[in-house]
């Protein structure tokens, strides 16, 4: 089999990736007329995909980003190490457009899910309030008869 190389960025790579980042989030900025000082930021997190939606408050949305809008593909859009670049990117927008406030929802079971409220918080966020909006049956449907055998 041989020798596994492991391949490194360079610091080019790397700059070019950021800047990269950075022309997507100032192309997705809904440019508003009104200053937007609070909203709601919902996390959806699948086994995946991580999608962040941040809305004002009447729930319009301002701008969104997802793991594979970032630049993840396949099985490492679910993970936490996606969730985080997807939530920075996220935090750089609220930023830049003002918003100071924003209440979190949190929708799915993926392993994201605390690894972008985290990524938020450190990141200078001011979080209001956090809600579980998971979807969970409540007994669900009848089940079928058994077969006959």
């Amino acid at each position: 089999m041989g020798k596994k190389r492991v391949i490194k960025p360079t610091k080019e790579a790397l700059l070019k990736e950021k800047e990269r980042i950075e022309e997507k989030v100032a192309r997705g900025i809904l440019k508003s007329r009104k200053k937007i000082t609070r909203g709601k930021l919902y996390i959806k997190a699948t086994y995946n995909n991580m999608i962040i939606t941040v809305t004002d408050e009447e729930g319009n949305v301002v701008f969104w980003s997802s793991a594979g809008h970032v630049g993840f593909k396949g099985t490492k859009k679910g993970t936490p190490f996606a969730a985080t670049k997807v939530a920075e990117v996220v935090s750089s927008v609220l930023q830049k457009t003002g918003m100071r406030e924003i209440a979190v929802f949190i929708r799915g079971v993926g392993q994201g899910r605390e690894a972008a409220l985290r990524s938020l918080a450190n990141r200078g966020v001011n979080i209001i309030s956090i809600k579980d909006v998971t979807p969970i049956p409540h007994n669900g449907p009848k089940a079928k008869k058994p077969r006959k055998p």
